[in-house]
């Protein structure tokens, strides 16, 4: 017995034999339509699902933009400033030089009961006006305590920037020589010697009790102009 055979397309065909049978058929047709258009919203929608999930984040975060480039800045500290070791070492051989403990200042010098030093040409009360404090003290350095050669640098350097700055008025504190050997003021002396070998200053007298009396010196130095002229001379 031999296997029965599928319908053929032509068996499944509808055969419309009379109105009743058209009105099936147009049925059958409408209803087929309408359920293509149901899967095709269905499939719209499922979309439309699937799209709005796969941007869930977007759509979270709303819109968006690139941010600008960071500027950049190395944080590596600037090297320090080389220090003009040679020119220092120069400058101080240069004070040492100029500067000379040999010089006799007793000709140079008020004899009075406070000695006191005026450059040729200034007057008396040059020296009277800085006794009586009419010059107000701009600076001072203190070179009590130091060696020989560093209070003849270390006060050569002072009046130098002193000068610099347009100073007038300064005081020099060199000490009392109390802890010397002999109680003999050594630096005192020599503070005299180099004062008057620095053309800047005009003149100098010791200072009021109140403003360190036997241990100070109260210094008038040349107006800025007049000491730039000096050294270029």
């Amino acid at each position: 017995m031999s296997a029965a055979k599928p319908p053929s397309a032509k068996a499944r065909t509808l055969k419309v034999s009379s109105l009743a049978d058209l009105q099936q058929v147009r049925k059958a047709i409408a209803a087929q339509a309408e359920r293509e258009a149901q899967a095709a919203a269905q499939r719209a929608q499922e979309a439309r699902r699937l799209a709005a999930q796969n941007n869930l984040f977007q759509a979270a975060v709303g819109a968006v933009q690139r941010l600008p480039e960071p500027r950049t800045t190395s944080l590596k500290p600037a090297p320090p400033a080389p220090t003009p070791k040679q020119r220092q070492l120069d400058e101080a051989a240069a004070l040492r030089e100029a500067l000379s403990d040999e010089v006799d200042v007793s000709s140079l010098l008020d004899t009075d009961d406070q000695l006191s030093f005026r450059r040729s040409g200034v007057g008396v009360d040059v020296t009277q006006n800085l006794r009586r404090g009419k010059w107000a003290i701009q600076r001072q350095v203190d070179l009590h305590g130091l060696r020989s050669d560093e209070a003849r640098d270390t006060l050569g350097a002072f009046i130098r920037e002193a000068c610099r700055q347009g100073l007038r008025c300064v005081r020099v504190v060199h000490g009392k020589g109390l802890g010397s050997p002999g109680k003999t003021p050594v630096l005192k002396d020599k503070v005299h010697r180099w004062l008057v070998q620095k053309n800047e200053v005009v003149a100098f007298v010791q200072a009021p009790p109140m403003q360190g009396g036997a241990g100070a010196l109260i210094v008038l130095l040349q107006p800025a102009t007049a000491s730039a002229r000096q050294r270029r001379e």
